[in-house]
């Protein structure tokens, strides 16, 4: 065979030139034997000579301009490039130039702005993602359709398909639904339309469609989970466990159904079962809380060996996860080591969202404001639908009622208060610091003012900014003049000192001013307060006394922390675990695991498609 490139002779099986090593892509047939060619001479072509050193200069000579030209095509990208980034930092900085403009005029905070920003990114990925996952599937659902309206069914797949690729969600699954109305066995369009309306929370959709899958295909793996899972937030467990147990039977080496399966066993409280799905699950997948959730089956059963190892294995996956330190504490109480528990509690208390420790006086004293009944009823009907989305989750919509509100009664101080009691349980703290100023300039009564210097002390000490804090209840000691104004001054900058550990006798001075000024129904505040610098100050059963008195005025999960860390700092491990124990109760804010199975499902888009992959291969 010869060469292409330098006409060399070579072996009729070999794959590369033997003289210059190029790829033998286009070779010629078997030559005859008189047709044989020197590889060492010269060739000859039309009897004209033509010598191997001109043929290379030749290739050479246009690989050089090969070269060139691709050097020239990448500095003109690169130079494209560059221009992109700079107008990306053009537009960036006005942007940014925009957003101080509103922030400074109170129009739109920083907060608001970042907020909706992300909103608009997360649409926008989602959309990406739906596009990509209904193109995969689009010929498929074409495919499963043989009936008359074969042209209009194709028609709506197109438009459904054009409005994910401009990024129109809203669009393509009015179109997509429309679809699924010709077409209702269309098992490949169900599953997906079920699997959005899930990703979109509207599971009575959601529902139907993977009833209309399991019609057709009683085995579907993605329709009988997501049922399951639905069944359970629903409260129906007998029909979930039936959806579940079917999915575990039929695929019993996947994640999901086993995790789902416990969680469920779990909140019916049959911990036995709970143990043997989780111990199944976590065999697949080592999640840190499927491992928090065993360990808590565990702990709860008696059995702490196992609780301490899925514990442990579980902080140690995910530092962050605090409700794992409690059961780890509550553990380590059990096994009488109580260094280790203490140790735990206090990891679990640094854990805790700041803000979340330090709302109770500023709730107590909201319940204290005037009512906004003397507001236009559509107003108040407004703030009512407000606070009803905010209990919900439902965060955006619940801050557009209250801005609704706010511009029918711009300057009502209750109104003004109610937005940032709703902003401090958000974690808006930009706009926290203009809502409470425009209460305080107006110089409202006493209780409306002092509530507002509380909500924004609340909102500094969140992030962690307490010498801020204590400037601004020095403000607030030094404009009010009755007992009840310098309680709560008093208490805010003696909780404060103690959260830095610095100058703790001036903190054991404030907290015991406050104790003086309190009228009885805000004394459980500043007891709270003596027995936590007391706790810092490491007098313990000093601690214990106030606490204790604290928590007979009024329990809230703060004060119960504080009393259970410092009964057990001080040798009373028995009363301390059942402070411990009482505690998960009393924190509203803390839902059990196994009901946030829904929340789990929904936001493991990383592992369903690892389940999915490991299906395919299978």
């Amino acid at each position: 065979m010869l060469c292409q490139v330098c006409t060399a002779v070579n072996d009729d099986d070999a794959e590369y030139c033997r003289r210059c090593q190029h790829k033998l892509l286009v070779l010629s047939g078997p030559l005859a034997d008189e047709e044989t060619v020197d590889a060492d001479a010269s060739d000859v072509e039309d009897g004209e000579g033509f010598s191997l050193e001109e043929h290379l200069l030749e290739r050479i000579s246009i690989l050089e301009e090969v070269v060139k030209r691709s050097s020239e095509s990448m500095r003109s990208l690169l130079g494209s490039l560059r221009k992109q980034e700079e107008n990306i930092l053009v537009n960036h900085a006005g942007l940014t130039a925009i957003q101080d403009v509103l922030d400074e005029q109170g129009l739109l905070s920083r907060d608001d702005w970042n907020e909706r920003w992300e909103a608009k990114i997360d649409a926008k990925l989602m959309a990406l993602e739906r596009r990509d996952r209904f193109t995969a599937i689009k010929d498929r659902i074409l495919t499963l359709y043989n009936g008359e309206q074969r042209e209009a069914f194709a028609a709506l797949l197109d438009e459904v398909e054009h409005a994910f690729a401009s990024l129109d969600v809203a669009r393509g699954m009015s179109a997509l639904q429309e679809a699924h109305k010709i077409h209702r066995s269309n098992t490949q369009l169900a599953e997906f339309l079920g699997e959005a309306r899930f990703d979109d929370g509207d599971l009575d959709a959601a529902m139907r469609c993977f009833a209309a899958v399991l019609e057709v295909r009683p085995d579907h793996y993605q329709s009988l989970l997501y049922s399951g899972v639905i069944h359970h937030q629903r409260g129906d467990n007998r029909a979930a466990r039936g959806f579940l147990e079917r999915v575990v039977g039929l695929y019993p080496e996947t994640f999901l159904p086993l995790f789902a399966l416990g969680a469920v066993e779990a909140g019916s409280g049959d911990l036995g079962r709970a143990v043997v799905y989780l111990e199944r699950a976590v065999s697949v997948e080592r999640l840190p809380r499927a491992l928090l959730l065993l360990g808590q089956c565990y702990q709860e059963m008696g059995r702490l060996t196992p609780a301490i190892k899925h514990l442990g294995e579980a902080v140690r996956l995910d530092p962050g996860l605090e409700e794992c330190y409690h059961f780890l504490g509550l553990c380590y109480l059990d096994r009488h080591w109580n260094r280790k528990a203490l140790e735990a509690f206090r990891q679990a208390q640094r854990l805790s969202p700041r803000k979340m420790r330090y709302e109770d006086l500023v709730a107590y004293l909201a319940g204290k404001t005037p009512s906004l009944e003397a507001m236009a009823p559509q107003v108040r009907e407004m703030v009512e639908v407000g606070e009803r989305l905010l209990a919900q989750g439902d965060e955006h919509q619940s801050l557009a009622m209250y801005r609704r509100a706010l511009a029918k009664e711009p300057d009502h101080p209750a109104l003004l208060i109610t937005y940032a009691l709703a902003c401090l349980q958000l974690d808006r703290n930009d706009e926290i610091v203009a809502v409470t100023q425009r209460v305080i300039d107006q110089n409202p009564g006493e209780m409306l003012r002092t509530t507002a210097y509380a909500t924004l002390i609340a909102s500094l000490r969140g992030q962690g900014k307490y010498r801020e804090g204590n400037v601004v209840g020095r403000r607030l000691l030094d404009e009010g003049s009755s007992d009840f104004t310098k309680a709560i001054a008093y208490y805010e900058m003696a909780y404060n000192l103690a959260e830095m550990d610095e100058d703790l006798d001036e903190a054991l001075s404030l907290a015991k001013r406050a104790l003086e000024h309190s009228p009885d129904e805000l004394k459980q505040f500043p007891l709270a307060a003596l027995g936590w610098v007391h706790y810092k100050r490491e007098e313990y059963d000093q601690a214990v006394e106030y606490l204790s008195r604290s928590a007979e005025l009024g329990d809230n999960a703060t004060t119960m922390m504080h009393l259970g860390m410092a009964l057990l700092a001080s040798g009373r491990k028995d009363r301390a675990r059942n402070v411990f124990s009482s505690l998960r109760q009393l924190d509203g804010s803390s839902r059990g695991l196994e009901a946030r199975m829904l929340d789990f499902v929904r936001d493991s888009a990383q592992i369903l498609s690892g389940l999915q992959s490991r299906r395919a291969e299978s």
